[in-house]
């Protein structure tokens, strides 16, 4: 019987942004939060690669694109066990880690069909509530109900 040995190759960045661990269920959605539908740079991504922390995992990579803090944060919301590399000549020059924020602006749809948002061209706004089991509730600026994050629509860019 031959040993046969499968290796996953995936062409290394010179410099940008190498985001790992994502759910392989979560990997468009964390697409449409960064915008990275509207990149011109170059990006690679790939889904359902193994991974012994998830089982299964999607990675993305975009070359010569750097995320601000905030926009990092925002993946929390999907993929909250993320990992995000910086790369500069080909060498990881910095680890971030990321958190949930503690305001979400027009990223979530309100769980409430009466909400103004809605209904009107109002931007969501919400107030992240940890618990204590990593989950957490988006709390409506304008009509203040809840939301439970399993239950979070993301709102589409277009």
């Amino acid at each position: 019987m031959e040993n046969t040995r499968k290796e996953l190759k995936v062409s290394a960045i010179e410099n940008g942004t190498v985001l790992d661990h994502i759910p392989s269920n979560q990997l468009f959605k964390v697409i449409r939060i960064l915008n990275l539908d509207e990149c011109k740079n170059q990006i690679t991504f790939g889904t359902n690669l193994e991974s012994k922390l998830l089982g299964k995992k999607a990675i993305i990579k975009v070359a010569d694109r750097y995320f601000a803090d905030d926009e990092i944060n925002r993946i929390a919301l999907v993929a909250p066990q993320a990992k995000i590399n910086i790369i500069k000549n080909f060498e990881v020059v910095q680890k971030k880690i990321i958190s949930v924020p503690r305001e979400i602006e027009g990223i979530v749809k309100c769980g409430n069909p009466k909400c103004i948002t809605n209904h009107q061209p109002v931007k969501t706004r919400f107030t992240t509530v940890m618990s204590d089991n990593g989950k957490f509730l988006l709390h409506c600026h304008y009509c203040e109900k809840d939301t439970m994050s399993d239950n979070m629509t993301i709102l589409s860019n277009k």
